[in-house]
């Protein structure tokens, strides 16, 4: 299992990549897994703030359809459009194509309560 030393993850199974004050966010190649296929993403949240641990969005796979968590208060600036005709893209490159929003992140303070790659293998039992 892919779980990159080089970026944050929560709880809800969504992974975190810090530069500056904008947050890149997705689900973890774990997350991806346990649904099955991916088939559609949406985001209706864009360019609204919001707060940590607020739904931004949900992701359907075949089977069930699961709620996405804000892992940063924020303000949700970009939707990884290429989800939209590519939902799939989440399975296959969970941590690169795959991603999914942009946050401008109103608290930096909030990061320091994000898991580390070895917390996150702790809490999936990896």
């Amino acid at each position: 299992m892919n779980i990159p030393a080089n970026l944050k993850y929560t709880k809800d199974h969504e992974w975190v990549a810090i530069e500056g004050d904008i947050a890149t966010v997705g689900i973890t190649d774990f997350a991806q897994r346990e649904l099955g296929d991916i088939v559609y993403v949406e985001v209706e949240t864009l360019d609204q703030t919001l707060d940590k641990d607020e739904v931004f969005g949900t992701v359907e796979a075949v089977k069930t359809v699961s709620d996405l968590f804000l892992p940063l208060t924020g303000e949700i600036i970009e939707f990884n459009e290429g989800l939209e005709t590519e939902p799939e893209l989440v399975n296959k490159d969970p941590y690169g194509a795959g991603w999914m929003i942009k946050i401008k992140i109103s608290d930096m303070e909030e990061a320091a309560s994000l898991l580390s790659d070895a917390q996150y293998k702790e809490l999936i039992g990896a």
